[in-house]
């Protein structure tokens, strides 16, 4: 039997490892305008060597150079002379009136600005702040409304806050009801807390809107279909009311037949929620019915009642918030030229501080201060250089897009030109994942709007005279030809390609569906179809 020894084996290997100065200056490229000042404030804050240049406003420590040479000319000038100390000024009885209490005592309280009024109780300026209801606000306000056992309630709140921004609940009733039994205030049981979870998720799915809280999209539907289905019941039972009373009849009929039509497209709404709901996404109305047992009548208005609800409930609450968005360079013509600027507005301009390089210098500064002062310079340097850096980088990509796409700028999109981030990397002469973090998440203006720079970079198609053709130009292409075919008889993808041949562009009918797929276009047989 063979024993294991220890063994010592060397083996030279090659590895590339990023220096914290390479990581920030990727992640500093990488960031567009706000996401860079946002990043100063907060090295601003926790670097006190840095400091913002403000042109309009001298600096603490210019001012204090300024008194420190004043008064050290003035002593020396004293010293040449060997003036004696210039005697104090006579006193002015103008300065020895106690202005504060005389105010104080004689003026009325309300011109008056005394510290208990400043100091006073006031209102939050959050308060005054507007913020959008979210749906577990929502459902929280309706929660509260009702007259609940507290572990109920608190199993319910529990339910809200495990919803995602559909509305759907994002983990299963066991595990709910596993991490509500280890709230230590409860002390339940498993059996008892998964009674509690699965009466709090049914009182949530009664809450508005309907269908939240549930776990997939069929329960989310039926939920909807049978809350119209009760108001339905509700409206029908006094329609009949009202409908005894009339004394014409056929008005009475025909108010009839529709309350009935609704109610069957209901009841189909709900067959085909309930057991044929893959079948929906196919948008075959007639194999729809066959398999139901219904008419193609029925089955088309069950459908249409289907499109009338909503499968993600809690998007009415949890809308995004509008992206702000800053270009961080700018292209203009000038003299004839294009010319690419960065705009740098708002965006803080940094320098070092004089005062704590003179702490470097200073004999009496303690040594953990120098070694702590200057890990802080070369942070603050180092970040200085990355921000130059990234500048650089940005405006090099921009000089070499406007110049490939002056046609662009001048006449539109069409004049377009495909150009690939790997060519504009070889021009500069940097990897292409620089080039691609140079151009992410940033814009341009230009005289066509405030353009993403990745909008420039597009793959292209070889036409019969060699000219080149962008992916986004042929995509739209593509669907301006779909939006002018003959409703009754759509292009086929054979069709689509010859006729893009005959404009000079070569693409096969693979290359023509695979463009309509991306931009969800339906097929030529799903075209038909919905039109008829």
């Amino acid at each position: 039997m063979a024993l294991l020894q220890p063994k010592l084996n060397l083996k030279v290997a090659q590895r590339q490892v990023l220096t914290p100065g390479l990581m920030q200056m990727v992640s500093v490229l990488a960031l567009n305008k706000l996401e860079l000042k946002e990043m100063i404030d907060a090295e601003m804050v926790e670097n006190p060597v840095l400091e913002e240049i403000d042109e309009t406003v001298p600096m603490l420590d210019e001012v204090a150079a300024r008194l420190e040479r004043k008064e050290r000319d003035e002593r020396l000038e004293v010293m040449d002379h060997g003036a004696a100390e210039p005697a104090p000024a006579p006193k002015d009885s103008f300065n020895e009136i106690d202005f504060g209490s005389y105010f104080q005592d004689y003026l009325d309280p309300g011109f008056r600005t005394q510290p208990e009024y400043e100091d006073s109780d006031k209102p939050s300026f959050e308060n005054f702040l507007s913020q959008p209801t979210t749906l577990s606000d929502h459902l929280a306000w309706q929660l509260g409304s009702l007259t609940l056992d507290p572990q109920l309630e608190q199993a319910a709140e529990f339910v809200i806050g495990n919803l995602d921004g559909d509305g759907y609940l994002a983990v299963s009733v066991e595990e709910l009801a596993l991490a509500f039994s280890r709230f230590p205030e409860l002390e339940l049981e498993q059996e008892a807390a998964l009674d509690l979870v699965r009466r709090g998720i049914d009182l949530v799915q009664h809450l508005d809107p309907a269908g939240v809280g549930t776990r997939d999209l069929r329960e989310c539907l039926m939920i909807q279909v049978a809350a119209q289905q009760r108001e339905f019941a509700q409206v029908y039972s006094r329609q009949e009311i009202e409908n005894a009373e009339d004394p014409h009849g056929a008005m009475r009929a025909e108010a009839d037949a529709r309350l009935d039509e609704r109610r069957r497209s209901m009841e189909v709404a709900a067959l085909i929620v309930d057991r044929y709901l893959h079948l929906l996404m196919k948008r075959d109305v007639k194999d729809l019915a066959r398999v139901a047992q219904v008419t193609v009548e029925e089955a088309h208005a069950g459908v249409e009642f289907i499109r009338t609800l909503d499968p993600r409930p809690g998007r009415l609450y949890n809308r995004e918030q509008t992206r702000l968005i800053e270009p961080d360079v700018v292209f203009t013509k000038r003299g004839g030229e294009w010319v690419v600027s960065m705009n740098e507005e708002d965006v803080p301009s940094l320098r070092l501080s004089q005062r704590y390089r003179r702490m470097l210098v200073a004999e009496g500064t303690d040594k953990e201060v120098k070694e702590y002062v200057k890990e802080r310079f070369r942070s603050a340097m180092q970040l200085m250089r990355n921000i130059a850096q990234r500048k650089s980088t940005i405006l090099r990509t921009c000089d070499v897009i406007v110049r490939r796409q002056q046609d662009f700028l001048e006449q539109g999109i069409e004049a377009l030109r495909p150009m690939m981030i790997k060519e504009v990397a070889e021009e500069i002469g940097v990897h292409p994942s620089t080039v691609s973090r140079a151009v992410a998440n940033k814009y341009a203006h230009t005289p066509q709007g405030v353009i993403e720079l990745r909008f420039f970079f597009s793959e292209g198609s070889n036409g019969p005279e060699g000219a080149d053709t962008p992916l986004l130009v042929l995509k739209r292409k593509v669907r301006k030809l779909i939006e002018d075919e003959d409703s009754r008889h759509p292009l086929t993808d054979d069709q689509l390609a010859a006729m893009l041949q005959a404009q000079g562009i070569q693409l096969t009918r693979r290359t023509v569906a695979k463009y309509r797929e991306d931009m969800n276009i339906p097929s030529t047989h799903q075209r038909r179809r919905r039109d008829a």
